[in-house]
């Protein structure tokens, strides 16, 4: 008798995931259930699966609204009906177009309006008419009876008790951005939308029998059957699976040529295992939608990156779908694929983020948006911003909801304030591990290619994006059997095919970027590696990571690798980044702790580093198989933890050790090891695939570090911000000059040895008068003066101060106050109309009386500060403030151990907490010579001498040593400006 129910993916309305609201239902008794969400599918299949374990029968619909106007309720009477009613919603959703007043005459489906809304006599045979307990009165005057197959119970159940009652009111003023005493009750439920016990209901409805009676016959009319054991993913590439086998087999050993030549018998017997794997679980179109996409990205000359487990494959090496060779890394193909996985395995295919959305295009089209989707994603109410909306809604000003939230590390709640005790309260309901969803959003990836219809499965809707997207989640994805193929984006592969862009017009050279082993033996590469010359370099720039490579002296393939990999979150806390460290400069001192590990790790000095670590171990140290050592991987990895499974595979390793005679310690350590790995696991080819895009930006950097760092600049660098990369790019030795009328580009252009900074930089510049100073120069030629380019572009005063202030008319050789003067009497009444004019004959520049205007040398450091962001020149050089007293960075080595005092720039800062919970830093600046100092705030100076924001910062502290990098442990810290010694 519950047709009407709503989890809290009835976003921002209800309150209960899915495992209360069918818990609740199965406590009452209730043996039938509708899930009918507000407008969303998002959770259809839990809601179906989890029903099912509670032998409850899931009926699922939808609750169609027009923003707070319930309009009908659509009930799928099967897996047709769902369909149906999916295909209506989207197209509604994507055309963003209200629903009709009276629902379409969808096949398989019942349909529910509130009372009144049509005359009984005019429902069709499909529609009802819903009566609300609280609206059993309008039945007086009805001979309902006469019309009992067209009347049924519609009871609401939004949330769980009254106390999630006022939450769902908290909902709903955050959704209208209301405070909670404006909210008006035609836009909130009822407080009565709470289960009640089907005995209840009954009585309820005890003068109307029939209704109940027919209310019960609709829903045993409806019956989804849905199978989760089935894969819904295209099954098919070529037409047929005897030739998709075929093609396969062809495209594998063709590549295998082009990889290891005619005469490699490793690879082509791995290739024939591989293929026979993939055979029976019948991945084969899998592999070939992924090499189509390649295939379509390679025509267009995109670059791209295969990453991830799929790199294990030597097939997908042979098929140019990876760049990583398998067998130079011993990666086991059963780490992507084994007999065991029902899934097939993410391919992760990065693009630039220029080319990345003329891919997905392509796959749109090649396999229709009938089925075809990008995958959606969950976006929760996070804890801060939860407090932050409810002190809102509840009227507190914005300086408390900021006091609250004081620190950002600890909540500041006042415990005497019933206000705070409610925010504190409703925020540690929606902060469970069911965190109430806020709205949906896209995956970072995932499209779903599907064999049957992609509206069997869910709706879906037209975001922002422009692509049309799932409205489901991986997790809801592939509990149905739908995967994944992950398309992204990463703007560390539009540095390099910018760059080699940029290379071929400026330099007339040509660059084979996929010429990474060559790469890898290159001195002058393995130098900038070496010396942590990497700014601006994929995965390799960051202080962290520059620190690490010192560490471990990195100059090799391998070594970086391993460092891609344990400098992953969570290996420094436990502690096994710094005992790999220690092993790689002490290898005379590593102790293994049997010889078999020795032989498997001694790559890596007896740590596992790798997830693969854990399959080579548990298969050669305890004689376990390669697919159950991977479920072992899986299971490490959080995959399985907390089920029978995990304790199942422990006693095997365990028993297998005792069989093999190993002994009973050692095999409890590795055990142990294995377990701890967990929390930092990752995989060997994730990490393989990341070295050798480093390898490939800074191949470029090494050889072509101007325009490198160009096209870094273009891409909106990476770890840092932009001045940085400006910095560094001003070390190639170009000449970096303002942007200007005449030279600039949108983006910032390399030409010989000048580079001129981009339209694109300067802030409160309208991109359309950009887009007219390009048209028309392209078209008519250079600007003479600035009377010439008053007279051919439309521009108002405020513009034209802008381009003068950053420099634009710097070729003119008048002074920024002259042409301030001067673009005064220009544009002062001057119709601004978007034509461009030119006159018959050139005008000369107009010779005006300026008057003598003083000037600083500090003024075009300060315009461009105010308009870029930052200055060309060296900070250093406006800074008056006596410089000659502080250490430099070269000279740090020989105070190690004592207290110095040094100047820096600031670059960047990175939080985190000691072991004691405390708030802590790393900070990054840079001193006059350009060179980077690494500064380490500990608690107690942080909260003492806590940052400023960007500038300079006189540091003092204590030259410390780890491993050869040098960093200052700071005891005290002062911020100084600009004119610091006018100042004292």
């Amino acid at each position: 008798m519950f047709l009407n129910c709503k989890t809290f993916f009835s976003l921002r309305y209800g309150t209960m995931p899915v495992s209360t609201l069918v818990d609740k239902a199965f406590e009452l008794g209730i043996r039938t259930l509708a899930l009918t969400n507000i407008n969303l599918t998002a959770d259809a299949w839990e809601f179906v699966e989890y029903c099912r374990k509670k032998d409850i029968k899931p009926l699922l619909g939808v609750e169609f609204r027009n923003g707070h106007e319930f309009k009908y309720l659509i009930l799928a009477r099967n897996e047709e009906g769902w369909y149906h009613i999916n295909h209506f919603l989207s197209n509604c959703l994507q055309q963003d177009i209200p629903f009709p007043d009276r629902a379409p005459a969808l096949p398989e489906t019942f349909v529910v309006y509130n009372w009144g809304r049509f005359p009984l006599e005019e429902l069709r045979s499909h529609e009802l008419a819903g009566i609300k307990p609280w609206e059993r009165n309008k039945l007086f005057r009805t001979d309902t009876e006469a019309w009992q197959d067209k009347l049924v119970i519609l009871h609401p159940v939004t949330f769980q008790d009254a106390e999630h009652f006022e939450l769902h009111q908290l909902l709903r003023a955050i959704d209208q951005n209301i405070l909670i005493s404006q909210l008006s009750p035609d836009t909130t439920a009822r407080i009565e939308e709470q289960f009640v016990h089907p005995a209840k209901m009954v009585e309820w409805y005890a003068d109307h029998p029939h209704i109940v009676q027919n209310t019960l016959r609709i829903m045993e009319a409806c019956d989804i059957k849905m199978n989760f054991d089935q894969r819904r993913n295209k099954k098919l590439f070529t037409g047929s699976a005897e030739q998709d086998r075929k093609k396969l087999r062809q495209l594998a050993m063709e590549g295998m040529l082009h990889r290891y030549g005619n005469d490699n018998k490793e690879a082509l017997q791995r290739i024939e295992k591989e293929l026979e794997i993939i055979a029976q679980q019948e991945f084969e179109a899998y592999f070939l939608i992924t090499w189509d996409i390649i295939q379509f990205a390679r025509e267009q000359k995109f670059f791209y990156v295969g990453r991830g487990s799929g790199a294990n494959s030597i097939v997908a090496y042979c098929l140019l779908i990876t760049d990583v060779d398998p067998i130079e890394l011993d990666l086991y193909f059963e780490r992507f694929l084994n007999p065991y996985r029902s899934s097939p395995p993410d391919f992760d295919i990065d693009f630039s983020w220029r080319d990345r959305d003329t891919v997905i295009d392509y796959i749109f089209k090649k396999y229709g948006k009938e089925h075809t989707a990008l995958l959606g994603t969950v976006t929760t109410f996070q804890t801060n911003a939860v407090i932050r909306e409810l002190g809102k809604v509840y009227g507190l000003p914005k300086k408390e909801i900021d006091k609250i939230l004081e620190n950002g590390f600890q909540l500041q709640l006042e415990a005497d304030d019933s206000i705070h005790r409610k925010i504190a309260r409703y925020t540690a309901m929606m902060a469970t591990d069911k965190s109430y969803p806020n709205h949906m959003s896209i995956h970072a990836g995932g499209i779903l290619i599907t064999e049957a219809p992609i509206h069997n499965y869910c709706a879906t809707y037209m975001p922002p994006k422009g692509f049309i997207t799932a409205q489901m989640d991986m997790w809801q994805a592939e509990r149905v059997g739908l995967f994944k193929f992950d398309i992204l984006s990463q703007r560390g592969l539009g540095h390099i095919k910018d760059a080699i862009d940029i290379i071929r017009e400026n330099k007339g050279l040509e660059i084979d970027i996929h010429n990474v082993k060559a790469f890898q033996a290159d001195p002058q590469v393995k130098h900038n590696l070496a010396s942590v010359n990497t700014i601006g370099c994929f995965y390799i720039e960051s202080p962290a990571m520059r620190q690490l490579l010192l560490k471990l002296q990195c100059s090799d393939y391998l070594s970086l690798v391993a460092a891609s990999s344990i400098i992953r979150p969570g290996v420094a806390q436990s502690g096994m980044m710094k005992q790999y460290i220690q092993h790689y400069r002490n290898p005379d001192k590593v102790t293994y702790i049997h010889p078999i590990i020795e032989e498997l790790l001694h790559e890596t000095f007896g740590i596992m580093v790798y997830q693969e670590d854990v399959i080579k171990v548990a298969h050669h140290f305890a004689d376990m198989e390669l697919a159950d050592a991977d479920t072992l991987r899986r299971a490490m990895a959080g995959k399985y933890r907390g089920t029978d499974n995990f304790d199942k595979i422990k006693a095997q390793f365990l028993q297998n050790c005792m069989r093999l005679n190993r002994p009973t310690e050692a095999a409890n350590e590795i055990w142990r090891q294995i377990a701890s790995f967990a929390s930092y696991s990752f995989s060997k080819a994730h990490s393989a695939s990341f070295a050798v895009e480093s390898y490939q930006s800074l191949y470029l950097k090494t050889y072509f570090p101007a325009e490198f760092m160009v096209a870094v600049i273009n891409n909106f660098g990476g770890f840092y911000n932009r001045e940085l990369y400006f910095r560094e790019l001003q070390k190639t030795g170009v000449n970096v000059h303002p942007p200007c009328v005449n030279n600039s580009n949108y983006y910032t252009n390399i030409k010989g040895s000048d580079v001129f900074v981009g339209f694109i930089h300067i802030e409160g510049l309208e991109q359309s008068l950009a887009d007219r100073i390009l048209k028309d120069r392209e078209q008519f030629g250079s600007f003479l003066h600035l009377e010439d380019f008053t007279q051919r572009i439309a521009v108002g005063p405020e513009q034209l101060e802008i381009l003068i202030r950053v420099g634009c008319f710097n070729f003119t050789g008048f002074t920024k106050k002259e042409l301030l003067w001067k673009s005064s009497l220009l544009v002062k009444n001057k119709e601004t109309a978007p034509a461009h004019s030119l006159s018959l004959f050139e005008a000369p520049a107009a010779d005006y009386e300026l008057p003598r205007l003083a000037y600083h040398s500090h003024e075009d450091a300060f315009d461009e500060i105010d308009l870029l962001g930052f200055c060309l020149q060296s900070p250093f050089t406006v800074l008056q403030h006596n410089q000659e007293k502080y250490t430099p960075a070269r000279e740090f080595h020989r105070y190690i151990g004592q207290e110095i005092t040094a100047l820096g720039y600031f670059v960047t800062i990175k939080y985190l907490r000691s072991n004691k919970g405390e708030p802590m830093c790393f900070g990054t600046f840079l001193d006059k010579d350009g060179e980077f100092i690494d500064t380490v705030h500990f608690p107690d100076s942080l909260s003492k001498y806590p940052f400023q924001k960007g500038g300079f910062y006189i540091l003092h502290g204590k030259v410390i040593s780890d491993y050869d990098v040098l960093s200052l442990e700071i005891s005290k810290m002062e911020k100084i400006g600009f004119f610091e010694d006018k100042k004292r």
